[in-house]
Parts: C-alpha cells; structure tokens; sequence
C-alpha cells in the first residue's frame, strides 16, 4: 500500500504563504483521487482540495482563490500551495489517495492518509 509523507507546514503571519507537500512511495499516476484535508482542535476534519489523475480540481468554499493543489506524477508529489492565510486555516493539514472511480471532499472515502503537518496562522 502506498505511504505518504507530509511536509513543509509551520507558523506563519495572516496573509502570508505555505507550500505543503505529501511524497508518496509509490507512482502517483495510478492514484485516481489526491486531497487535502485539514483537521482543528475539537473539530471535524474537513475536505480542503482534492485533484484528479485527469487534472480536475475541486475546492472548499473556504479556500477558493487562496489555495492551489497541483500534483507532479514525475516526483510522486502532492503540493498545497496556500496564500493569503488566515487564522481560521490553522489546523493539522493532511493528505491522502484513493484508487477508485469517483472523487469528492468526504474523508471517509479516502484510504490513505499520511500522518498530517501542523499549520498555524497567526494574526
């Protein structure tokens, strides 16, 4: 089964950026659905972005404008790059893949998940 490997989350000033990146151990081009996921203390975790092996994007409403998934299958990488920041995006930032034939921001559809890198924004 393919392993992830968060990286590149930290503390960071409202309106600033953050690139988070996930290595996977394995090609990612096999890997129909990529996400994002992001968790806060006491709550749900939440969808934040996901990309098909097609190229499709889909994001939350909270993040659109500001965040960009991309994928680079020659790296086996997943990258969020995340712009103008704000408090409420401190969370645990996750990602995770699914083999399957649909794609949506529901976590329980996900089926491996890397061990998540802490964002924290400050204002």
């Amino acid at each position: 089964q393919v392993q992830l490997v968060e990286s590149g989350g930290g503390s960071v000033q409202a309106g600033g950026s953050l690139r988070l990146s996930c290595a996977a151990s394995e090609s990612t081009y096999n890997l129909y659905c990529m996400g994002w996921f992001r968790q806060a203390p006491g709550k749900e975790r939440a969808g934040v972005a996901y990309i098909v092996s097609t190229g499709t994007t889909r994001y939350a409403d909270s993040v659109k404008g500001r965040f960009t998934i991309s994928k680079d299958n020659a790296k086996n990488t997943l990258y969020l790059q995340m712009n103008s920041l704000k408090p409420e995006d401190t969370a645990m930032y996750y990602c995770a893949a699914r083999i399957g034939s649909y794609c949506n921001l529901d976590f329980n559809i996900y089926h491996t998940w890397g061990q998540g890198t802490q964002v924290t924004v400050s204002s």
